[in-house]
């Protein structure tokens, strides 16, 4: 059982220029306790996302920790050249001395792939062939490709990842068939939604996994992600979460709203109690966290927790009080509980 960080960079009302110094700050943090890695969301044209583009962003963290593994999940592939994405990437690797993971997928909000000229319905067309694009170029020395979108002729590759063949790859499974493609690509994989539907993908995956004779010993990380909050005493814990969760769930909603429309797969309600009580999110002191989520653990089956420690308005000191009463009175003990269940 693994125990990482989960990322939006929602904005809140600092200026710029301190955002990003404060979560800086926080992410040494991270590294310091022993947080296994670090994951950045891609999101443009929105509160939702102050890091459009994850790279910059990755490169300061890569100089900032020393043992914190990081990356996007996701890189939103149909609004990148691959070719340039997997010079990032390489470079990132090297900077980090291999503690790159990358994240990929097509995007999850059609709004926001249109904003770069991209028809989201071919979306996903465009993922598939970036995929291999992308494989291709971290695992050969000369590039050539025939598709529809992308034509590359004996290309010279000169930038290789430190991590070979490539850094761990990370996806987000939204149905169990998504479990099917992990398994055949041996992929992390990241499963959000109320804990009957991460279980149904979880039992999936191992199902797969036996089915495919694969040592589970060598089972890739499969998780879910809660929203964080802790405090010494549960009411102060909530006074926090709720206040905290409405400003980011405007965020998370920003663009829909503005576009009359709603996401089609939208797991988290609008309130914090009704997020907590689906089990999408969790508050309290620290014996109250340590059990509800060791629980949640068990019955999702997963092996890896992504907890969301900033997130709406909390400020730098209450995302930093939170994430060392985690660290020190949570962490442990559920990493302890999970692997003797």
């Amino acid at each position: 059982m693994k125990i990482g960080i989960f990322d939006h960079l929602d904005r809140r009302d600092v200026p710029l220029h301190q955002y990003y110094a404060d979560r800086l700050e926080l992410v040494e943090h991270y590294d310091r306790l022993g947080f296994y890695a670090y994951h950045v969301a891609e999101h443009h044209g929105t509160p939702l996302g102050m890091a459009p583009s994850p790279s910059v962003f990755m490169s300061s963290v890569a100089q900032r920790t020393r043992r914190l593994k990081f990356g996007p999940l996701v890189y939103t592939l149909p609004l990148y050249h691959p070719l340039r994405v997997a010079e990032e990437i390489c470079m990132l690797d090297h900077l980090s001395q291999g503690r790159l993971q990358v994240g990929v997928g097509r995007g999850i909000s059609p709004i926001e792939v249109g904003f770069y000229g991209i028809d989201p319905a071919k979306s996903q067309a465009m993922y598939i062939e970036s995929y291999a694009v992308l494989m291709k170029t971290l695992t050969s020395e000369v590039l050539d490709h025939e598709g529809e979108f992308f034509h590359f002729k004996q290309v010279p590759v000169e930038l290789r990842p430190l991590q070979q063949p490539h850094p761990p790859i990370w996806y987000g499974v939204g149905n169990a068939d998504g479990a099917d493609w992990c398994v055949a690509n041996n992929v992390n994989a990241v499963v959000n939604g109320p804990i009957t539907r991460v279980r149904e993908i979880t039992n999936r995956f191992r199902a797969e996994w036996a089915a495919a004779g694969k040592d589970f010993s060598a089972l890739p990380l499969i998780g879910t992600s809660r929203h964080v909050v802790v405090a010494p005493t549960d009411a102060k814990a909530l006074a926090i979460a709720e206040r905290a969760y409405a400003r980011w769930y405007a965020s998370f909603m920003y663009l829909w709203v503005r576009h009359g429309s709603a996401p089609q797969f939208a797991p988290f309600p609008e309130s914090f109690q009704q997020a907590q009580t689906q089990g999408l999110a969790v508050a309290g002191s620290p014996s109250t966290v340590r059990q509800l989520l060791a629980e949640q653990v068990e019955q999702a089956g997963v092996n890896y927790l992504l907890s969301r420690f900033a997130f709406g308005d909390l400020t730098l000191a209450e995302s930093t009080a939170s994430v060392e009463l985690f660290a020190a009175e949570v962490m442990p003990a559920l990493c302890e509980e999970v692997a003797l269940s």
